[in-house]
């Protein structure tokens, strides 16, 4: 099989590299060894914490406001044509509520969490699910005593379960009749993101037909179903567009020759597949999903042995490892103004996502804003080595 382009990794900034390619003409695959950690999110876009205390070493640094942009309004009209909506702006932080109660920022939310920007937790009625594990109701009450919680029994206490429960029309009528004998006096309804596997648009607006109130969905603990939907979209998307997708094994080998990476060599049963390429994107994420490897006083890119920028004398894991502030936060692949690893040989290998140097997504709070940008970004230096 031979393409015109393959990224590996079927994250976020590996998904969206992938779409864009396809769109502009090219083949296209994806190698992903799974499902990525963005399945398992909040189905947010945290852009960043505060754009102010960035440093201009960061990846947004290279890719400058102009481009963040860009990239954020094509992923918006993205989703916007495929069907899940988000809204908000990368310059202007707004807040969804948590399964515990806090009120935490990000930038763009799905538009079923829209109306948690301006709630006030005493003017919020909970509807919740009898025995739902990864939610906690009881967190809204705190001090307010008036607050109100309805419980549903759904006959199923995951959040996958529920969620494919409100897939089946006759379980969403007997929820809406239940909804029609609740008395709320609140301003505003929330309940835990389980209204359907996809966009949960339509059960919001009958929900709101027949309370007269306005409703949020609030993302669960991981596995949260925004996240699953924005990952299975993105997936969708990419397929739909002709990308060919190798998923769920993982890389054993490749193939290079005159500084060009030839083909990859992917572990399936029987006998490995080989996968040929004019050009690879390289988007496995850092050490949470895998592209890098900590050992005890180096790290190690997981692919390609690409040579990775470490903090020097700071690269040992520690307690604090999962504090923002990390020094291996600070671990990746060093890139040029092409988002081509520099130190190396291979022409036709592109960079994009978490695995970058100073990403430091946890500090800056920065992920899928940053995996959106960088993943884009990537393609279009892709593109233009391919032109």
């Amino acid at each position: 099989m031979k393409y015109d382009v393959v990224i590996i990794g079927g994250g976020m900034a590996g998904l969206m590299s992938s779409i864009y390619m396809a769109e502009q003409g090219f083949k296209t695959a994806v190698v992903s060894k799974g499902d990525p950690v963005c399945s398992i999110s909040t189905g947010c876009i945290d852009v960043a914490g505060d754009f102010t205390g960035i440093p201009e070493n960061h990846p947004y640094g290279r890719a400058g406001e102009d481009k963040i942009r860009l990239s954020l309004d094509y992923f918006k009209k993205l989703m916007e044509k495929e069907g899940l909506p988000y809204i908000g702006e990368f310059l202007q932080n707004r807040f969804i509520y948590t399964s515990i109660a806090s009120r935490r920022a990000t930038s763009m939310v799905p538009l079923s969490m829209a109306e948690a920007h301006e709630a006030k937790k005493g003017s919020i009625h909970i509807i919740s699910f009898k025995g739902m594990k990864d939610f906690f109701p009881g967190y809204f009450k705190g001090e307010e005593n008036n607050q109100n919680i309805s419980i549903f029994d759904a006959g199923s206490k995951t959040t996958i379960g529920i969620a494919t429960s409100f897939d089946d029309l006759t379980f969403r009528e007997k929820f809406f009749n239940w909804i029609g004998d609740q008395t709320i006096d609140a301003d505003v309804i929330a309940v835990p993101a389980v209204l359907g596997t996809k966009n949960p648009q339509a059960i919001i607006d009958e929900i709101e037909k027949i309370s007269g109130k306005k409703i949020f969905e609030i993302p669960t603990l991981p596995p949260s179903m925004p996240g699953l939907r924005l990952f299975r979209t993105l997936k969708r998307a990419a397929s739909q567009r002709g990308v060919d997708l190798f998923w769920g094994n993982a890389i054993s080998d490749y193939t290079e020759e005159k500084g060009q990476i030839q083909s990859l060599i992917i572990d399936q049963p029987g006998r490995p597949t080989i996968v040929e390429s004019r050009s690879f994107i390289l988007a496995t994420g850092s050490f949470v999903s895998g592209g890098l490897f900590a050992e005890k006083t180096s790290v190690r890119e997981t692919v390609f042995d690409l040579n990775v920028s470490i903090p020097e004398g700071e690269q040992r894991l520690n307690d604090s490892f999962f504090d923002p502030g990390h020094p291996l936060g600070r671990a990746g692949i060093a890139v040029d103004e092409k988002y081509k690893p520099v130190n190396s040989i291979m022409k036709n290998l592109f960079i994009g996502g978490s695995i970058l140097e100073n990403s430091q997504i946890m500090k800056y709070q920065c992920g899928h804003g940053m995996a959106i940008v960088t993943g884009l970004e990537s393609a279009k230096s892709c593109e233009e080595y391919l032109k």
